[in-house]
Parts: C-alpha cells; structure tokens; sequence
C-alpha cells in the first residue's frame, strides 16, 4: 500500500454563485465534500477528475484552471498510515439541468451518495466536512468577494 493518497476534485459552479457539494456515506460514514476521489493507477488528474464526475454524475466536464492543492501534512481521514495529496480544479459541463440533486442536506440511511448546489457564503465553510475542504471552501468563498 502506498503511504500517499492522491485525490482530485472538481469545482463546479452554476449561474446563482452555487456549488455542487456531494453527500455521501461509506463504511457507515457520513461526510459531504466536493464531487471527486481518488486517483487510479496510470491515471493523470484529469482523467480521474472526468472518469470521477462520469461515474458519480454521469456527466461530462471541461476541466479548468487549478484552484488549489494541499502543500502541508494531511493525513487521511480513512487511513491514518496516508498522506493525501489533494488538488482541486474549477470545472464546467454544459449539462447541469441533467445532475439530479437534492435541495436540502439528508443524512443517508446506507453506502451512497446525493448532490446538491451549496450557495457559497461565509456558512459554506461549515457545511463540508474534511479539512482540506474547508480550507478550499474558505479560499473559494475568498476568491469569489475578491477579498
């Protein structure tokens, strides 16, 4: 097993300054985060971040600029013998009408997964579990008051 974890995850914004957040549960675990995972062998970022948002949203993606990716120690929330290695990219489809979503947060009773458009605003921060998500949704509510 390899003591690094690379992930990438996708920032995907409509036109009423809201992103998408996914909710999901594994293992018996609820978190909500931005739609993404992890990379597979022989893949590059973007391949994984397109094959992430097919399998999750069925959905095709642009990929764009980077917005951000971890420089410090971040230990695996799952895995406390991995390093992670997050980089998170804006993104855009032409499909959003086709993402099925949920208005409001819904604790899942099993292993699975709900989408839904979070309004970015200072309370967004708190509404996205893993450190590192926090810190871009920090950064994300930032960029978009141009502070």
């Amino acid at each position: 097993m390899s003591p690094f974890n690379i992930r990438v995850y996708g920032l995907l914004m409509n036109d009423q300054n809201q992103v998408l957040v996914s909710d999901e549960r594994r293992n018996g675990v609820c978190f909500s985060k931005f739609p993404g995972g992890g990379v597979e062998f022989s893949e590059g970022l973007h391949d994984a971040l397109q094959r992430e948002f097919m399998e999750e949203l069925k959905i095709e993606i642009q990929i764009g600029n980077l917005f951000y990716v971890n420089t410090h120690l971040q230990i695996s929330a799952f895995n406390s013998n991995q390093q992670l290695l997050a980089f998170y990219f804006f993104v855009n489809t032409l499909n959003h009408s086709e993402i099925t979503t949920s208005n409001n947060y819904k604790p899942l009773i099993e292993d699975g997964e709900n989408q839904r458009w979070v309004q970015v605003n200072e309370e967004f921060k708190n509404l996205v579990t893993f450190p590192l998500d926090k810190i871009v949704a920090d950064k994300l509510v930032k960029f978009l008051l141009n502070e």
